[in-house]
C-alpha cells in the first residue's frame, strides 16, 4: 500500500457548485469547480467537505466524502452521496454557484503496484462511488476490470454508464430479483477469477461481500483491497475517532486510523465490522 509520503499536499479550498442533481430517490450527484491541488486526488481519496448552510449553522465536525470522479480536462470534482444526516441535508441544499468548503485530498488510496492484468470490483450501493475513479484508472494502465454491482433494486442501482465508459464489463446483481444473494454472487466471482485470471480483488460497500472476496482471496492467493466507511472526526489522523482493529498475523491485532492509514487497506489484514 501507499506510504503517507506518497501522498500530496492538503489544502482546504473553497469550490464553486457546477451541478447538483437527485439521480434516484437514494442519491445525489455533486460536481464543483476544483482548484489544482483537489485535482491530485487518487481513487480512493477522500475530501472532508464543510457542511454549513449560509448561515454558518450546524454541523461542526466535516463529513468524509470519497471522490467519485477526476475530470482534470474540466477542474471538476464530482461526489456521489445519500442523505442521512444533517451533514448530508444541508450538502444536499447547496444550488449552482454556492461554495463549498473543503479539505483534502485526504488518505490513502488503491494501490496498482502489483501491475495486475485483471481487476475485479464487488461493490453494494454508494460503494460504486468509491471504486469509480479506479475503473477509469485502470483502463488508463490498460488494467481489464470486471465488475458486480449490488443493490436493492435496478432503480438505485448507479454509475454503470460510467463503468462502461472505463470499458467495464458490468454484472449487475439485485436483492428483487434474488440475484444479490451472496451464493450467486460467490459463483459469478469464482467463474471469472477463472476466466480472467484476476489479480486484485477491490471492493466497499458491503461487509458480506467483503468477507467472501477475503476468502476466496485467501483460497486462490489473489490481492484484495477493501475501502472501508467510517465515522470520521478530524479526517486527519488527530483524533482517533476511526481507530479500527486490524490483523497483520493470526492473533496479532493491532489498531489503525481509518482517515490516516486507510481509508483502504489490504483486504487480508481487514477485520469485519
Amino acid at each position: 500500500m501507499n506510504t503517507p509520503d506518497d501522498l500530496k499536499p492538503i489544502a482546504e479550498m473553497i469550490c464553486r457548485v457546477c451541478d447538483h442533481q437527485q439521480l434516484n430517490k437514494n442519491y445525489r450527484h455533486l460536481v464543483v469547480d476544483a482548484p489544482v491541488d483537489a485535482l491530485t486526488a487518487q481513487p480512493g481519496q477522500f475530501f472532508n467537505l464543510l457542511c454549513r448552510l449560509r448561515d454558518d449553522s450546524a454541523p461542526y465536525l466535516r463529513r468524509p466524502m470519497s471522490v467519485y470522479r477526476i475530470d482534470r480536462n474540466q477542474s471538476r470534482i464530482e461526489f456521489l452521496y445519500k442523505v442521512v444526516g444533517e451533514g448530508t441535508q444541508n450538502l444536499s441544499k447547496l444550488k449552482l454557484g454556492d461554495e463549498l468548503n473543503v479539505l483534502g485530498p485526504l488518505g490513502q488510496g488503491f494501490d496498482l503496484s502489483s501491475n495486475p492484468k485483471h481487476i475485479l470490483m464487488v461493490a453494494r450501493g454508494v460503494g460504486l462511488a468509491t471504486l469509480a475513479p479506479l475503473a477509469e484508472t485502470a483502463r488508463e494502465r490498460g488494467i481489464n476490470v470486471d465488475v458486480i454491482f449490488s443493490a436493492r433494486s435496478s432503480e438505485v442501482l448507479m454509475s454503470v454508464d460510467n463503468f462502461h465508459q472505463a470499458d467495464a464489463i458490468v454484472t449487475a446483481v439485485t436483492d428483487i430479483d434474488g440475484s444479490s444473494d451472496i451464493d450467486n454472487v460467490e459463483e459469478l466471482v469464482r467463474n471469472i477469477v477463472k476466466e480472467k485470471g484476476t489479480g486484485l480483488f477491490a471492493t466497499c460497500g458491503s461487509n458480506r461481500l467483503f468477507q467472501m472476496l477475503r476468502n476466496i482471496g485467501e483460497e486462490f492467493g489473489i490481492k484484495g483491497q477493501v475501502a472501508l466507511e467510517q465515522q470520521m472526526g478530524c479526517g486527519l489522523g488527530m483524533c482517533f475517532i476511526c481507530v479500527r482493529p486490524f490483523q497483520r498475523k493470526v492473533g496479532e491485532i493491532e489498531y489503525r486510523r481509518v482517515c490516516f492509514d486507510g481509508p483502504v487497506f489490504d483486504l487480508q489484514e481487514t477485520v469485519s465490522w
